[in-house]
This record gives structure tokens, C-alpha cells and sequence, in this order.
């Protein structure tokens, strides 16, 4: 089975989805919200592999809030890559 969350407001959004992993789960979460220059988005797997479905998707949307929190006031920056995010 995998769960899935949602939290919102206006300018940002934050998903996450759970997966079945070895030793538990493991939680994927995407994330965007308006910038002066378009919209940010990102996306990533938490660091954590949890014993419950429902521990790793209520992480996985902390983690994704802190994200825009962080990002929002500008304490983070992502820059975008001029390499592929995923390995060939």
C-alpha cells in the first residue's frame, strides 16, 4: 500500500508519497512555491527509512514544509544544474 499527503497555502505546496523499502519505508516529497523570478519546485527522498507507512509520509511533509519555510526566507537557495538530477 502507499500513502500519500498533501499541505497547501496559496503560494506554496507540499506532497509527499510513501514506498516500500528494505527495513521499512521510505518517503518521497515534492515541493513548489511562487519566487519574483517563476515557480521553484524540487523534489526528494527523505534521509530516513521508517518502521510505518504513516511515520514516513507525516515526516515526509515536515521535511517538505521546512523545505519551503527555509527557501521562502531566502536562509537556502537552490540553484538549478546544468547536469541531468538523475544518473545515466
Amino acid at each position: 500500500m502507499t500513502i500519500s499527503g498533501n499541505v497547501s497555502d496559496g503560494d506554496w505546496s507540499v506532497a509527499a508519497t510513501t514506498h516500500c523499502t528494505a527495513g521499512g519505508f521510505d518517503c518521497t516529497i515534492q515541493l513548489s512555491h511562487r519566487t519574483p523570478e517563476g515557480m521553484f519546485e524540487h523534489r526528494f527522498t527523505h534521509s530516513s527509512i521508517f518502521p510505518t507507512e504513516r511515520e514516513a509520509v507525516l515526516a515526509g511533509l515536515r521535511e517538505g514544509m521546512e523545505w519551503v519555510r527555509l527557501e521562502m526566507s531566502h536562509t537556502v537557495s537552490v540553484q538549478p544544474r546544468d547536469c541531468p538530477a538523475e544518473p545515466e
